[in-house]
């Protein structure tokens, strides 16, 4: 009986596309041929690409590629879900980011898809009591991609950080599945209290750029804040808040803001 792991591995669309898209891109641009069958084409699974990346960009003369490399590898065989949430992560990147043209992008280009995988495999070193490594990978991933998440953050799947530059994530903060979010966004606490101090973000959220959301308050699933707002309070779901501090100006706008990212207040959603 083959296991659900290997399973996987021999029906796997998101796979199987973005190894079409790289030989399609060495054919298009013979130049990147090192970078495509050495970051793709070389591996069997998403996984195993996705462990080299993770080590090519955050070794350092502190930590070598190659145990980088072992520990994603171990982090993606012990836990499936690490390798589930990557392919919905990757489909949220796709279907939301308009820059976004093939599903190999994020995986070279996007340092908000890539910072996400590091997380999760920090989160998982943390989850195995080894908070030291998660720190280091925390670091690096701060001073590779400018995004600090810290790893004992639980954040869901189908994620999409665009542009990713300046976000923060504390330590009690949880976001849930298909969350988009722009960048310069911060996950924060309000003072320098311990405990649970962070903000719950629902499914399905948009959070827009510059938003500030501190505390341990609620935002409810499918709303949306707009950008530059700065949130203090409980956010009901499917409504919109904006302003500093943020209050409620309307309804949502649309059944799933998440993914129709559309950011105007009052504009009408595209079909």
């Amino acid at each position: 009986m083959p296991t659900k792991r290997a399973a996987v591995a021999a029906i796997d669309p998101v796979w199987d596309g973005i190894r079409a898209e790289a030989q399609a891109a060495v054919l298009a641009e013979p130049l990147l041929g090192g970078l495509l069958h050495g970051s793709i084409l070389h591996h069997p699974t998403l996984e195993r690409a996705l462990a080299y990346r993770f080590a090519l960009k955050l070794a350092s003369g502190e930590m070598s590629p190659q145990l980088l490399r072992e520990i994603a590898d171990e982090a993606y065989g012990e836990d499936d879900a690490i390798g589930e949430a990557a392919r919905a992560d990757i489909a949220a990147v796709f279907e939301r980011d308009p820059a976004c043209h093939r599903m190999l992008e994020p995986m070279l280009y996007f340092k908000g898809f890539q910072a996400v995988q590091a997380y999760r495999i920090a989160h998982w070193l943390w989850r195995q009591g080894r908070a030291d490594l998660a720190y280091f990978i925390q670091m690096r991933m701060s001073e590779q991609f400018g995004v600090d998440i810290h790893p004992a953050a639980r954040i869901g799947k189908g994620i999409m950080i665009d542009h990713a530059h300046s976000i923060v994530i504390g330590e009690t903060a949880s976001v849930g599945d298909n969350v988009s979010m722009l960048h310069s966004v911060t996950l924060g606490g309000t003072g320098k209290a311990d405990g649970d101090r962070h903000p719950k973000i629902g499914d399905g959220v948009l959070i827009g750029a510059g938003a500030k959301v501190l505390g341990n308050i609620r935002v409810g699933h499918c709303s949306r804040i707009a950008a530059g707002s700065v949130v203090l309070a409980d956010v009901p779901p499917c409504t919109t808040v904006a302003g500093v501090p943020a209050r409620v100006v309307g309804e949502a706008g649309c059944a799933q803001p998440a993914v129709n990212m559309e950011h105007r207040l009052g504009a009408v959603p595209e079909a």
